[in-house]
C-alpha cells in the first residue's frame, strides 16, 4: 500500500521538516541527544503570518486572556492551551475544553526565570541553577507553591509546576500579559489523546472549543517537557522528556532519582495510559511486528507500520513508514506520524520498540503510555487492562 493509495497521507519528510528558523544545536555536550533549537524572530515559515501579523494577534490573544477567554498557542514541545493563571474560572474552562479530571495539576508557564519567586517558595538552589541553564527551554520544575497560586491550577496540592517556554510566539504572548500574570496550560488536546504539534491539529481536534488558536508553525521538539521535582530530600524524575537527565545531572553534580510505581506528587502526563491514538497501537521488537502484522493482515486487517529497521510484506492491507534512527528526530516525528495514521483509520499502528538508551528514554514513555500492548523486547509484554485504557 501506497501513501497515496491508503489516505494521501503525507510523506515522511514532511513530518521531520522544521521551518528555516530552527537549526539544530550541536555544540553543546550538556545537551547529550536531547533535542534544541536556536531561531530568530517569527518568519513566514512560522504559521505563514508576517512580524506584524504576528504581534497583532498575540495583542488580541493577550485581550482575550486577560478577559478570562481560553487560548492555544506554540511552544517547543507541543501546542499548550492556555488560561489566565491568576483567574480560576478561567482555568477551569481548560478541564472543560479537554475533559480534563479536575484534580489533575497544570504547568504554568511564565516569562522569564526572574519571575520564579512569584509563583513558588523555599526553591532550592539546585533548582535554581537548573532553571538558569536551561530556561526558556522544555524544563518543569515542581516546587512549593506560593499561597496565591489557584487550587485549579495546582489541583489542590501544595506544589506548582513552572517552566519557561522556548518559542518566541509563547514568550512574546506571556510578555505582552505582563509580569503579574502566566499561563496555566496542558497540551491543547482531548484528554488523554496525542499532543498536539502543529496548530491544524489542534483546530481538527478542538474545533470551536477555543477562543483563539495562535500559528507559530511545527514544534520543534515535539514532545513534552522533562519534569523534575524538588519537593523532598533529592531531586526526582516525575516525566522525562525533551531534556535528557544525564545533561541535568551534569548540571547538578548529583542524581535525579526515579521515583516508585506511585509518586507522590500528581504532574502533567504520569498517567498509565496517556498520549493515545484512537486506533489500537502496540509496541513490538522487529521479529514480534513482522510476525504480528503478518497475521493481521492475513485476517484483513488494515495495518500501519512506523518502522526502523524491520521490513514488511508488501500488501494492500499494509502502510509502512519509516521513523527517523535519531532520538530527536523521531521524537519530532512521533506525534504528528501517530495523528496521520490514526485518522486514516487502520485498524491497527504497530511501531518497532526504539533502541534502548538515555536518549530514547522520553520517546519509550511516550509509547508505553500510549500503546495498548507495550512489549519491547521478546519478553515480559505489558498489556493494558480494559480500565487503564478507558
Amino acid at each position: 500500500m501506497t501513501l497515496n493509495d491508503a489516505t494521501k497521507l503525507r510523506t515522511w519528510p514532511e513530518y521531520t521538516v522544521m521551518p528555516r528558523c530552527a537549526q539544530v544545536r550541536h555544540d553543546d555536550p550538556l545537551w547529550n541527544g536531547s533535542f534544541y533549537a536556536t531561531r530568530r524572530k517569527f518568519c513566514a515559515d512560522c504559521g505563514g503570518v508576517s512580524d506584524r501579523e504576528q504581534h497583532t494577534q498575540i495583542e488580541a490573544a493577550a485581550r482575550l486572556l486577560r478577559a478570562g477567554g481560553v487560548v492555544a498557542f506554540p511552544t517547543e514541545t507541543v501546542y499548550g492551551l492556555g488560561a489566565d493563571a491568576t483567574n480560576p474560572e478561567a482555568v477551569r474552562k481548560i478541564f472543560e475544553i479537554k475533559g480534563r479530571p479536575a484534580g489533575h495539576p497544570l504547568i504554568v508557564h511564565i516569562a522569564d526565570v526572574a519571575l520564579l519567586d512569584q509563583w513558588a517558595r523555599e526553591i532550592p538552589e539546585a533548582a535554581r541553577r537548573l532553571a538558569e541553564r536551561f530556561w526558556p527551554g522544555p524544563l518543569t520544575l515542581i516546587l512549593l507553591r506560593r499561597s496565591h497560586v489557584s487550587d485549579a491550577v495546582t489541583g489542590g496540592q501544595d506544589t506548582v509546576g513552572l517552566r519557561v517556554p522556548d518559542h518566541p510566539v509563547a514568550l512574546a504572548l506571556l510578555r505582552e500579559l505582563g509580569p503579574e500574570k502566566a499561563l496555566a496550560a496542558p497540551s491543547a488536546n482531548r484528554f488523554g489523546r496525542i499532543s498536539p504539534t502543529t496548530a491544524a491539529h489542534v483546530r481538527a481536534e478542538l474545533a470551536e472549543g477555543v477562543d483563539m488558536v495562535l500559528d507559530g508553525g511545527p514544534c520543534r521538539v515535539g514532545l513534552e517537557s522533562t519534569i523534575v521535582s524538588f519537593v523532598g530530600a533529592t531531586p526526582l524524575l516525575l516525566r522525562p522528556g525533551g531534556i535528557s537527565v544525564a545533561a541535568l545531572e551534569a548540571v547538578l553534580g548529583e542524581r535525579i532519582e526515579t521515583p516508585g510505581a506511585q509518586p507522590t506528587i500528581r504532574v502533567s502526563g504520569s498517567l498509565s495510559s496517556h498520549y493515545a491514538p484512537v486506533t489500537p497501537l502496540e509496541v513490538l521488537p522487529a521479529e514480534s511486528l513482522q510476525r504480528r502484522s503478518r497475521e493481521l493482515v492475513k485476517r484483513g486487517q488494515r495495518v500501519a507500520v512506523l518502522g526502523l529497521t524491520s521490513p514488511c510484506q508488501d500488501s494492500p492491507h499494509l502502510l509502512r513508514l519509516q521513523m527517523p534512527a535519531e532520538a530527536a528526530a523521531y521524537a519530532h516525528g512521533l506525534y504528528s506520524a501517530l495523528r496521520q495514521l490514526d485518522g486514516a483509520r487502520f485498524d491497527f499502528i504497530l511501531a518497532e520498540a526504539p533502541p534502548v538508551g538515555v536518549e530514547w528514554q522520553a520517546v519509550h514513555d511516550r509509547l508505553r503510555r500510549a500503546a495498548t500492548l507495550y512489549c519491547p523486547t521478546e519478553i515480559q509484554p505489558q498489556e493494558k487492562t480494559h480500565e487503564e485504557i478507558s
